[in-house]
């Protein structure tokens, strides 16, 4: 892509990081000011976005999050988005939003907190006892993945979570990773990408991760 980047800052860690290692990269990128930056239209009220490409990082607890997401507009921006099919990357909880629900946010009364459901399927807690993962984990990359593109097989990239997502359709799987079971760690449909681990904290194939991502 050719432009700026947008950040999205919901009130998450690690964003320093993630800027940091776009301007290692060169890459033009800025925090998105608000959702209406992330909208295109015709009206003098509804600008064209200045963003190529928008970039969702970030941890925090799934039902925390989509909440932050819902109540300042977020959620619905992002959705469009996503929707017109331009570039957009998401990291660790930035993934885990795109689907319907998450193990780590029951229902309440009875209703589940709905995530952003671009993704159908769901996140699951890690079935054994030593959770979080933290730490290095090899990540087996489709050979078709253009977010993979030039990174060696079985590249070890920076992890800490403790819930997976499951995707109802593994065609959108881009990478898989191992613990406890074998797990979708990063989709990719289109322009649209997610990893569950860290590119920004992954060293040099992190950043050519990153950098395969803005030529999307």
């Amino acid at each position: 892509m050719n432009g700026l980047i947008g950040v999205i800052d919901y009130g998450a860690g690690n964003l320093g990081s993630v800027m940091n290692a776009l301007k290692r990269l060169n890459l033009n990128a800025r925090f998105a000011s608000g959702p209406e930056e992330l909208v295109s239209g015709d009206s003098a009220a509804n600008r064209a976005s200045p963003f190529a490409g928008i970039i969702f990082p970030g941890d925090g607890h799934f039902a925390t999050a989509m909440a932050s997401l819902t109540q300042s507009g977020y959620a619905e921006a992002i959705k469009g988005w996503i929707k017109a099919d331009k570039p957009f990357l998401g990291i660790c909880i930035g993934l885990q939003l795109l689907f319907d629900s998450s193990e780590e946010a029951p229902p309440v009364d009875g209703k589940a907190v709905q995530g952003l459901s671009v993704i159908p399927g769901t996140v699951k807690k890690f079935p054994g006892r030593k959770v979080p993962q933290i730490g290095w984990n090899q990540t087996a990359a489709k050979l078709n993945s253009r977010l993979f593109r030039s990174i060696p097989a079985d590249t070890f990239f920076y992890y800490i979570h403790s819930y997976y997502t499951d995707p109802a359709d593994s065609s959108v799987t881009a990478a898989e990773a191992e613990y406890y079971l074998r797990y979708c760690s990063a989709v990719e449909r289109g322009a649209l990408a997610a990893v569950q681990f860290h590119p920004e904290k992954s060293g040099a194939l992190g950043l050519k991760l990153l950098e395969n991502w803005a030529d999307f």
